[in-house]
C-alpha cells in the first residue's frame, strides 16, 4: 500500500463552458477514434499478412501503428466517458497509470520516428550495405531499445506521484491524466517532478528531432549528388511519408508545449483542443499518409478488399 494517498478521486474535465454540448462534441471524437482503430489495425494486419511488406521500413511502420493504437486505447475510455456519460471520477491509481502510458508512448513514438529516419538514411546514403546492417537482430534490438527507453525513463516521476499527499483541488483540466497537471495538485516538494521531465524531454524528444533533421540534411546532400533527375525524385519519394509523419508529430508537440508554457492568457478551451490534436491527429493521419503515398500498402489494401469481397 502506497503511503499518503488521499481517498478523494480526481475529477476529469471535458470542454469548460460547453458541458451542455458534450453529446454533440462526442460525435467527431467518436468518428476519429473509430477511424484510428481500423486504420492502424489494418496496417498491422497487412504488414503481418503480406510477405512483400516484411522489410525494415514496414516493421518500423508496424511499431508506429501499434504505438498509435495504444495511445488511442489509453485516452479513449476516459474521454468518451466524460463526453458521453459525464463520468468524471478517476481513482489515483488509474490516473497515474494513464499518465504513465500517455507520456511513455510519446517518447516511444519519437524513438520510432528516429529509427525510421535511420532506415531511410541507410537506404539512400548506404544502399549497398542496407540489408547487411539492418538485420533482423538489429531490428529487434532497436525495437526493444525504443520501447524500453520510453517505458522505463518515465517511471521515476510516476512512482513519486503515488507518495504525494493531494490536498489542493482534485479537478484536472482534461479528460485524461497528465503528469504535469497531477503533480501541481500535490502538497509536497515537486522540484524533482518539475526538473526531471524537462531533462528527459531534452534527451529524448528534442534530441531525436535534431538527429532526424541532421539525417535528412545528409540524405538531401546524397540525393543532390545523384546525376539522374528521375532517380533523385524516386529517392526523395521514399521519404515523403516519413517526413510527413515527423512533421505532424513534432509540430503538434511544439505547439502543445508553447501553449502550455507561454499561453497563460489563452482561453482554457484552446489548451484542451491542442491537447486533443496532439493525441488524436498523428494516430489518425499516419495510416492515411502511408496508404496514400506507399504503393505496397495500397496494393495490400486492394488485395485485402478483393479477398473479402470474393470470400477467397
Amino acid at each position: 500500500m502506497w503511503p499518503n494517498i488521499s481517498v478523494v478521486p480526481f475529477l476529469l474535465t471535458g470542454f469548460p463552458g460547453l458541458e451542455a454540448a458534450h453529446h454533440w462534441i462526442s460525435i467527431p471524437f467518436f468518428v476519429v477514434y473509430f477511424s484510428v482503430l481500423p486504420g492502424n489495425g489494418t496496417l498491422l494486419y497487412l504488414i503481418k499478412d503480406d510477405h512483400s511488406l516484411h522489410e525494415p521500413m514496414y516493421y518500423f511502420l508496424a511499431m508506429l501503428a501499434g504505438t498509435d493504437l495504444m495511445v488511442t486505447l489509453t485516452t479513449m475510455p476516459t474521454v468518451m466517458g466524460v463526453l458521453w456519460m459525464n463520468y468524471r471520477k478517476i481513482s489515483h491509481g488509474a490516473c497515474f497509470l494513464q499518465a504513465y502510458f500517455i507520456h511513455s508512448l510519446s517518447i516511444v513514438e519519437s524513438g520510432i520516428l528516429l529509427a525510421m529516419a535511420y532506415d531511410r538514411f541507410l537506404a539512400i546514403c548506404n544502399p549497398l550495405r542496407y540489408t547487411s546492417i539492418l538485420t533482423n537482430t538489429l531490428l529487434i534490438k532497436l525495437g526493444v531499445g525504443v520501447f524500453m527507453r520510453g517505458f522505463v525513463s518515465i517511471v521515476p516521476v510516476i512512482i513519486r506521484l503515488f507518495s504525494f499527499p493531494y490536498c489542493h483541488s482534485h479537478v484536472l483540466s482534461h479528460a485524461f491524466c497528465l503528469h504535469q497537471e497531477v503533480m501541481k495538485l500535490a502538497c509536497a516538494d515537486i522540484t524533482f517532478n518539475r526538473l526531471y521531465p524537462v531533462i528527459l524531454v531534452s534527451l529524448t524528444v528534442f534530441l531525436d528531432s535534431l538527429i532526424i533533421l541532421f539525417s535528412y540534411i545528409l540524405i538531401l546532400k546524397t540525393v543532390m549528388g545523384i546525376a539522374s533527375g528521375e532517380e533523385r525524385a524516386k529517392a526523395l519519394n521514399t521519404c515523403i511519408s516519413h517526413v510527413s509523419c515527423v512533421l505532424i508529430f513534432y509540430v503538434t508537440v511544439i505547439g502543445l508545449s508553447f501553449i502550455h508554457r507561454f499561453g497563460k492568457n489563452v482561453p482554457q478551451v484552446v489548451h484542451v483542443i491542442m491537447s486533443y490534436v496532439y493525441f488524436l491527429f498523428p494516430p489518425l493521419m499516419n495510416p492515411i499518409i502511408y496508404s496514400i503515398k506507399t504503393k505496397q500498402i495500397q496494393h495490400g489494401i486492394l488485395r485485402l478488399l478483393s479477398k473479402h469481397r470474393f470470400g477467397s
